[in-house]
């Protein structure tokens, strides 16, 4: 895994306060999950977020998963911090703990 991948996804989610790494865009998912992550941040009001399409880019579909050490994708960082993937961010919606995470 190369350092300047590591470094350019911290970049990402250090200079955004709302990055979305999943398949396609939010406006043309290509997997289910991803398609629910955007729908969550959308239902929570998250007008502007940085969507990174792993698709295009296979340095970081790999290099995000060494990243965080998370193996699947989509994957939610706010403010510089893994929140995780499309369950997590469910069960977090469903207790109101993401809203509190994006307004802090």
């Amino acid at each position: 895994m190369s350092t300047d991948i590591q470094q350019r996804i911290r970049e990402q989610v250090t200079t955004h306060p709302v990055v979305l790494y999943m398949k396609g865009t939010p406006q043309f998912p290509q997997c289910g999950f991803s398609a629910n992550a955007v729908r969550i941040l959308n239902s929570l009001g998250v007008k502007e977020f940085l969507a990174v399409d792993i698709l295009q880019d296979a340095e970081i579909r790999q290099g995000i998963k060494d990243f965080a050490n998370w193996p699947t994708i989509p994957q939610l960082y706010i403010k510089g911090e893994f929140v995780g993937g499309s369950d997590i961010m469910t069960e977090m919606q469903q207790s109101g703990e993401l809203k509190q995470l994006l307004e802090s």
